[in-house]
């Protein structure tokens, strides 16, 4: 079994096949961006990109579906040798994390939202943002690295080329 992880196939062996995608990515890959935080999908912390879609990675078996999808993970957004992607350059110039430690999800949900919703609306952003939980409370940061940018025609594809 292999999956096809920010660009490039990646096999998995066997004593990996029952375990879930965070731990694969942060364990064995090393891709430690996408973090642990309540192991039931419900704060975001370690949101992947599955097919462009954000989605929670400690609450995805990589048995179930994974083998035919593009994952995308924080550390695959950057591309030509690491240009940061425009949402995680908003991010910067916006100052929004505070401890950091949600921000790489927080990322990875704003640049699914921005791949299908090129000008957002402050209710769509809180909406496809709901699932991610920051404790620092940078909401209003977030919000407005979001709309910075759309409005500089960030819609950008998920997956670098």
């Amino acid at each position: 079994m292999d999956l096809k992880i920010n660009g490039e196939r990646v096999k998995v062996p066997d004593a990996w096949k029952d375990g879930r995608l965070l731990w694969f990515l942060r364990e064995y890959l090393g891709l430690v961006g996408s973090k642990f935080g309540c192991g039931v999908g419900a704060c975001g912390a370690c949101t992947v990109h599955v097919d462009g879609v954000a989605q929670p990675s400690c609450s995805l078996p990589i048995t179930e579906g994974l083998e035919a999808v593009e994952i995308t993970t924080i550390e695959g957004l950057a591309k030509n040798g690491g240009e940061l992607h425009p949402v995680q350059q908003a991010w910067i110039d916006a100052s929004v994390p505070q401890c950091g430690y949600c921000q790489a999800g927080q990322i990875m949900s704003a640049v699914a939202l921005l791949a299908v919703k090129e000008t957002p609306t402050d209710a769509e952003i809180d909406r496809a943002m709901s699932g991610n939980l920051c404790r620092c409370g940078t909401y209003n940061r977030i919000r407005r690295a979001i709309h910075t940018v759309a409005e500089e025609g960030g819609k950008n594809p998920v997956v670098p080329s």
